[in-house]
């Protein structure tokens, strides 16, 4: 049994947090050519290429391989957060969740801001974490066919495979929603 993993980790400054760790960066091949993957690290021995200086096996086959590979992510809005404790506090709040309905304020908001149109295309709102997550995999390609539906049918397919293969995994999509629900609270905060 092979591992598969897709462990993505926020910071608000990668880089300070790669300068802690010895890693290697993940490569990827594209038109044919290796490059470094813009997130990907290895934090376990893995074949090198010395002259792009990642790893010299790309990132897919590399997992076929049992490699686990780090996606470690820029996430600027932590850089608002003042301690763990106010993090906490940001998502333990219920979130007022008529404000993502105020185009201004969406417009602000991590991951859904540029879908302020297709928050108003569904049928009912957008007004728990589930929902939240639901939507967040609607405004992805393979799953835009589901906009406009009540959230009941949307629940029916929304974590399937696409034909392609796509899926877009609930377990981001709940971490995403948790973080845009930390930013509204954040936003609110700030007034």
């Amino acid at each position: 049994m092979k591992f598969k993993s897709d462990i993505d980790i926020d910071f608000p400054n990668r880089e300070e947090a790669l300068k802690l760790l010895q890693h290697t960066p993940a490569g990827i091949i594209r038109d044919g050519k290796l490059i470094k993957h813009n997130t990907g690290i290895y934090v376990t021995d893995i074949p090198t290429d010395p002259f792009v200086g990642c790893a010299s096996i790309d990132h897919k086959l590399a997992e076929e391989r049992g490699y686990a590979k780090l996606d470690f992510l820029n996430v600027s809005l932590y850089t608002q957060i003042k301690s763990e404790q106010h993090l906490t506090d940001l998502m333990a709040r219920e979130p007022d969740w008529v404000r993502i309905y105020d185009a201004e304020f969406c417009a602000r908001l991590i991951h859904i801001g540029n879908h302020y149109d297709t928050l108003m295309k569904m049928p009912e709102p957008v007004d728990t974490i589930p929902r939240l997550m639901m939507f967040l995999a609607i405004i992805r390609p393979g799953k835009r066919h589901l906009i406009g539906q009540k959230w009941a049918e949307v629940a029916k397919s929304i974590w399937d495979p696409t034909e392609d293969g796509y899926t877009y995994k609930k377990a981001h999509a709940c971490a995403y929603a948790h973080l845009v629900c930390v930013h509204i609270n954040l936003l609110c905060e700030q007034g």
